[in-house]
C-alpha cells in the first residue's frame, strides 16, 4: 500500500519534519493571548477518508457512515507540528487515540 510506503519515509523523517516543543512567550500584548499563559499548544483530532479492503470497512466506518481513519495532531502556538499520530480506525473514540498516544506511543505533555 502507498500509504504505509508515504506515512514510513515520514516517520523515518520526523525529527526534520517535527518541531521540538518549547513554551511560548509570556510578553503578548493583544488581551486574548491572557487566556493561553502558560498554554504549550494544543491537539484536535480529525477524520480522513481512506480506502480499505471491504473485509476491513466496518471498523474503519465513523460515526457518520464514512470510511476513515482516525488523526490526532499536536501544533504549538506557531501553528508547526510537534506530534502526529494516524492509522486508528475511523470507530475509535477520540479518548481511545489520546490514551494511546499518552501510554504506548512516547507523547508527554511537560509540567
Amino acid at each position: 500500500m502507498r500509504f504505509n510506503d508515504v506515512l514510513l519515509a515520514i516517520l523515518r523523517c520526523h525529527n526534520l519534519l517535527m518541531k521540538k516543543l518549547q513554551p511560548f512567550s509570556q510578553d503578548r500584548i493583544d488581551e486574548r493571548w491572557k487566556w493561553f499563559k502558560n498554554c504549550l499548544g494544543a491537539l484536535d483530532g480529525t477524520h480522513i477518508k481512506v480506502n480499505v479492503l471491504e473485509a476491513d470497512k466496518p471498523i474503519y466506518q465513523n460515526r457518520k457512515g464514512d470510511i476513515t481513519t482516525n488523526v490526532l495532531g499536536v501544533v504549538a502556538l506557531d501553528m508547526q507540528f510537534i506530534y502526529v499520530l494516524a492509522g486508528w480506525e475511523g470507530s475509535a473514540a477520540d479518548s481511545r487515540v489520546l490514551r494511546d498516544t499518552l501510554f504506548r506511543n512516547g507523547f508527554s505533555v511537560p509540567q
